[in-house]
């Protein structure tokens, strides 16, 4: 089970947008993936299509993380309906619900017993005959406090989002400077899973500008392809529809960009920048 981070110091970026396309592309490719939204904004939940019905929310669990029963508490996404199989059985999408209560453990001064109540959550769910997931997607909330870092110590990887601008490719070199940190003091496996330039306008001078810096500053950190700013995604998003089952050229477009890039992640050893973040 690979368990990876998406994450950014600096919000609007379209962190859960990427989240989000990643999973539609690992649905379509029928890897069973379970989406944990770490946010308390809980975008990703709504994406997904999702509505609680009594079951715990992520931040819930969390609090009795020893006797979480994550099994019991996933939903399926609703896209998981109309998604195509071969007969083998339903695709597996399944999503821990975020909430608001989230945010009682999103502060900077959480201790190694409460960084570690997110790895014991996943680590329940792999007793009984291993875990259904091939892949963990959290999406975690724009900053470092302790649910990101929560979310690092349960982790193999950390993918960090970033737009093409002066801010936040500063962000994200400061990101990659607090997982260097992190991966000393608490979580040793820890790496990054690359950068991905989201949100990018080919016919921007700026964007341009930036993407060669971004290239010059992180090496092959920075992944290909990035992915371009996509006219209608608020209105895929707000259909709580995977992209890869929206009509149209854009769409289809944007759906192969996801697939390289879940590629890309899944099977792309660390490495490091040129140029130390």
């Amino acid at each position: 089970m690979q368990v990876v981070s998406i994450s950014s110091l600096k919000g609007g970026v379209g962190k859960t947008s990427v989240t989000l396309g990643l999973a539609s592309a690992a649905l379509a490719a029928g890897i069973p993936t379970l989406v944990i939204d770490l946010d308390p904004h809980a975008d990703a939940t709504t994406g997904l299509g999702v509505r609680a019905s009594g079951q715990a929310d992520i931040g819930q669990m969390m609090k009795n993380a020893r006797r979480a029963d994550l099994a019991a508490n996933v939903l399926p996404s609703g896209w998981v309906a109309n998604a195509p199989h071969d007969g083998a059985g339903e695709p597996l999408l399944d999503v821990a619900i975020g909430s608001a209560f989230a945010g009682i453990y999103d502060r900077p001064d959480l201790g190694r017993r409460d960084l570690r109540r997110l790895s014991t959550v996943l680590a329940n769910s792999d007793k009984n005959g291993g875990s259904p997931y091939q892949l963990v997607l959290i999406d975690c909330p724009p900053s470092l406090n302790g649910l990101t870092r929560m979310a690092w110590t349960a982790s193999n990887r950390v993918l960090l989002v970033a737009e093409p601008g002066l801010f936040s490719v500063a962000g994200t070199q400061r990101t990659l400077r607090a997982i260097e940190l992190f991966r000393s003091e608490f979580a040793p496996s820890l790496s990054p899973a690359g950068i991905v330039a989201n949100r990018v306008r080919t016919g921007s001078n700026e964007h341009t500008y930036r993407l060669a810096e971004m290239a010059g500053m992180f090496g092959d950190l920075l992944l290909s392809p990035t992915i371009p700013e996509q006219a209608n995604w608020q209105q895929i998003q707000g259909a709580a529809h995977p992209i890869h089952q929206w009509p149209g050229e854009s769409a289809k477009n944007a759906s192969a960009l996801f697939d390289q890039l879940l590629s890309r992640v899944l099977k792309q050893r660390p490495t490091r920048s040129r140029n130390r973040a």
